[in-house]
């Protein structure tokens, strides 16, 4: 099965995407399709041997919206005709569409536009920061026709107003002032309204059509075919809100999307690369896989490769979290959007276009964006069934006011309107798409990558954490954990004969104990020798020294100095003991361990604190694994596991009722990470679509778990606070509006208000998950 990410502009509700998903859905070779109108974009899974993603962009285009192609970050959009080339810039094969946000998306393979066209109405490609302006400019347009009609109008005559100019009659006029009001600034209401019903849906903009549509009709027809009251006022006051309530939505809609397009920028826009021979500056869009790209201090690495020549350090900390740079030489492997401190270098381009890392990670982002949580599916249904019973309502009010209880005709159809305009589906509709959408934007910027709304739930539900124990909780490699001297030396000198004879080394141990060792002095050594399984041997300053296990110590019949139970005790802790003997007396010990992570302590702390039982799991005798376990804190350890037992080990725990979430590496770990409630896959790298794991974290910090955690929870407080909200509002608001506490009634107007208050209110309610204070989750800049 083939996964893409594709642009669908143009939505103007939740259950406009509703119908798109429904289309799409009936295409052959189509198994699932995710439609999230809040970042204007569908997920869709197909079978690349029955379908493609041309007739998937043409049945999008044929339910009324704009489709440019797959979305891949900006910059970074390769044409794939021209992958594997090198040599001369190869024209792509795809532009970007005019009416996209240049902060957003690139467009791959898009066809030539109509750049007029899609300027003009919500049918084009219109980004949601455009969107949000033309709902502004039409809310505008209706607000300044309504104040004069206001003060026309029957309501507004607290003042005599001048005479209507041209002699006409004042219906006329308040005619002619209505008509500008609300037809261009309601047109898209009744385009996308239409596209709806087209599509089998009844959305939003259906009720906003029944509600101004009714009030304006109506109104005409006083003036021109049967003498009555008009209520032009209303309508256009009507509108106005409605206008507003959308306009604030849609900024908030934008909003959200603002840890895409903030992953997205990370690209640099330009990239220098050798093209026969010389140096040029070209698109980052134009670098070819295999093309040399030249590095300068301060440049961005525009995508991913491996170094040619030139040695430099390399901030990776948008990847990685760490904030030391990082050595690079040749032969080692760089990365997209990564920033050179220092030297210069060349590299070999190996990964372009939508394969960089940074383009996967933000696939990632936006695929979880899309995804439905189970509630949201709910809401959906409820969505679409909403609409329907207000109409059902609308036309019951209509009913019993005007041929059962005898209210004027003005009096009923008012009623009538304040019923359709009222309904909120789109709060229902946005209660959790919204929440989602910044939860997972707000986990992405923190390198917290959950890769479906799913997890996103899941996660609030865990009642045990499995730690793997190598490269999880530990640093994956020997470290120096302590040192023992005998009583006529010092821990340096120990130390300094140790690095003395492992100089030049690559056996880890080896290396910890350079690494340990490094601001000391080595000395001369002569007559090294390596002895197979035990140690190594050597001469400095004419004395012999010894390095290695107790075996070698034996044979060599080396004096243990009074060290015999310091040796027990650190061998007893399961660490590796590296004995050090001098001239044939023991002159120290050194003892090797696998180290914590520095903050794997605090995480099992802060998972406790929050109700969250923290097991170890490894394949370590129960010496080692006990150890580990004791110095953070771990009270329930499960040892001497092979790879093959570890799933089994996940499921054993889930039959005592536990809710279970699994954290490794995503590779050897893969059968537990899939067995798991939920899987956390730690040290990713570049690696960012482990089939096997549900969050990807990215920094390789096991606290990040702690973060996850509490952004889920914070999450899902937010979507029960919206839907709890529009589920209330809407049925408090069908009965006040459908006149059941006569001689209380509500207004065209003040609903219109509430419903656009509504939206808003739901939007703005996720929005502020951004500024909530969570435990390992740094809040996004406003």
């Amino acid at each position: 099965m083939t996964v893409k990410v594709i642009e669908v502009g143009g939505l103007t509700s939740t259950l406009s995407a509703r119908g798109v998903e429904k289309q799409l859905s009936r295409l052959p070779g189509v198994s699932k399709v995710e439609v999230n109108y809040v970042a204007g974009s569908a997920t869709v899974v197909y079978d690349e041997t029955r379908t493609d993603l041309e007739p998937i962009k043409a049945k999008v285009v044929e339910c009324g919206y704009h489709c440019g192609g797959e979305l891949v970050p900006k910059h970074v959009c390769a044409p794939e005709a021209s992958q594997g080339k090198s040599g001369a810039a190869a024209k792509p094969a795809g532009h970007h569409h005019p009416g996209a946000d240049n902060t957003r998306a690139e467009v791959e393979a898009a066809p030539p536009v109509d750049h007029a066209a899609h300027e003009m109405g919500h049918g084009g490609g219109m980004s949601m920061e455009a969107m949000a302006r033309d709902m502004r400019n039409r809310f505008w347009i209706a607000f300044v026709f309504s104040i004069p009609i206001f003060a026309y109008s029957p309501m507004g005559e607290v003042f005599i107003p001048p005479a209507p100019p041209f002699g006409l009659r004042l219906d006329l006029w308040l005619f002619f002032l209505a008509s500008a009001a609300v037809l261009y600034p309601s047109w898209p209401f009744f385009v996308a309204a239409w596209r709806a019903l087209r599509n089998g849906v009844l959305n939003m903009a259906v009720l906003v059509v029944l509600s101004v549509g009714t009030g304006y009709l109506f109104s005409v027809g006083a003036t021109f075919f049967f003498p009555s009251v008009q209520f032009y006022e209303a309508v256009a006051v009507l509108l106005v809100f409605i206008l507003l309530g959308h306009w604030l939505e849609m900024r908030a809609r934008a909003g959200a999307s603002n840890a895409i397009r903030s992953l997205m920028d990370l690209a640099p826009p330009m990239a220098n690369v050798l093209r026969d021979g010389r140096e040029t500056e070209v698109p980052t869009s134009d670098v070819l896989k295999d093309d040399v790209v030249v590095i300068r201090p301060g440049n961005k690495i525009p995508v991913d490769g491996e170094v040619l020549e030139g040695e430099s350090q390399v901030d990776e900390s948008m990847l990685t979290g760490e904030s030391m740079p990082v050595p690079k030489k040749p032969g080692d492997s760089v990365i997209g959007a990564t920033i050179n401190k220092s030297g210069s270098f060349k590299y070999r381009a190996t990964k372009v276009g939508a394969d960089t890392a940074l383009a996967q990670i933000v696939k990632l982002v936006q695929e979880a964006q899309n995804s439905k949580a189970p509630a949201q599916l709910l809401a959906d249904k409820a969505s679409q069934w909403l609409v329907l019973i207000a109409v059902v309502i609308g036309l019951a009010t209509f009913a019993a006011w005007f041929w059962w209880i005898g209210q004027p005709l003005l009096f009923a159809l008012t009623l009538t309107i304040t019923v359709f305009v009222i309904a909120c589906p789109d709060a229902l509709g946005l209660a959790t798409p919204m929440a989602v959408m910044v939860g997972t934007g707000l986990g992405a910027m923190n390198g917290i990558l959950f890769k479906n709304a799913g997890a996103l739930e899941e996660a609030t539900k865990l009642d045990m954490v499995v730690f793997d124990k190598t490269g999880t909780l530990t640093m994956g490699e020997p470290e120096v954990v302590e040192v023992v001297a005998a009583s006529d030396v010092t821990v340096d000198e120990v130390l300094a004969l140790a690095a003395t004879v492992e100089q030049g080394s690559d056996h880890p141990l080896a290396q910890a104990i350079s690494k340990r060792a490094a601001d000391l002095e080595v000395q001369t050594l002569s007559g090294f020798q390596n002895i197979e399984g035990k140690g190594a041997q050597a001469e400095i300053g004419g004395r012999e020294v010894l390095l290695g296990n107790r075996r070698l110590m034996d044979e060599r019949q080396v004096a243990m100095n009074g060290l015999d139970s310091e040796a027990q005790r650190l061998q007893g802790a399961g660490q590796t003991v590296v004995h050090i003997a001098h001239g044939g007396q023991l002159v120290g010990l050194i003892a090797i361990a696998d180290a914590p992570r520095p903050t794997a302590a605090a995480m099992v702390a802060k998972l406790r604190e929050r109700g969250v039982e923290v097991a170890m799991l490894t394949g370590d005798n129960k010496a080692t694994a006990d150890r580990i376990a004791a110095s953070l804190g771990i009270t329930t350890v499960l040892a001497d596991v092979l790879p093959g037992q570890k799933a089994d080990k996940v499921k054993e725990l889930q039959g005592q009722g536990k809710r279970v979430g699994m954290v490794g590496d995503g590779v050897n770990d893969a059968p537990a990470l899939t067995q798991a409630d939920v899987g956390f896959a730690i040290g990713a790298g570049t690696d960012v679509a482990i089939e096997s794991a549900d969050v990807v974290l990215m920094k390789s910090d096991p606290y990040d778990v702690v973060g996850a955690i509490e952004l889920s929870r914070a999450t899902l407080r937010k979507m029960y606070q919206n839907l709890f909200w529009a589920v209330a509002y809407n049925v408090i608001a069908f009965p006040v509006a459908a006149g059941l506490f006569y001689p209380f009634v509500i207004s065209p107007e003040v609903a219109a208000l509430a419903m656009s208050g509504s939206s808003v209110l739901v939007a703005v309610n996720a929005m502020l998950l951004k500024r909530t204070r969570l435990e390992g989750i740094h809040a996004a800049a406003s």
